[in-house]
């Protein structure tokens, strides 16, 4: 079986999609990177990591957005879902993880089965 390759994406790259990251990282359904659209993130999202990835979760609406205005070329045949989780969560936070999976499972499952 032929992994689906997700990147997370955030602002910073420091809580919510290292998050993500940490908790899909032995899911044998996925491979994941965690990547963030500030120049100053931890670690900053590039054209690489876009056309590595098979599916794009974003946690807000103006990641996406982002994405769509500073990789044109790159996402405009990507699949990208905005996950609607905000940054009010530390890194592993109980409730962040818990959104994460629920924003989360159903994408996945529709693309493995």
């Amino acid at each position: 079986m032929n992994r689906l390759n997700v990147l997370f994406v955030c602002s910073m790259n420091q809580w919510r999609s290292p998050t993500a990251e940490k908790i899909y990282q032995d899911d044998t359904r996925v491979s994941v990177r965690s990547r963030g659209t500030s120049r100053s993130a931890v670690r900053s999202i590039s054209a690489k990591d876009l056309a590595w990835a098979s599916l794009v979760l974003v946690m807000e609406n103006k990641h996406r957005n982002r994405l769509l205005a500073d990789f044109p070329g790159q996402t405009k045949f990507l699949e990208m879902h905005v996950l609607d989780i905000p940054d009010d969560y530390q890194f592993m936070d109980t409730e962040l993880v818990e959104l994460i999976r629920s924003a989360t499972e159903p994408i996945i499952l529709s693309r493995v089965g």
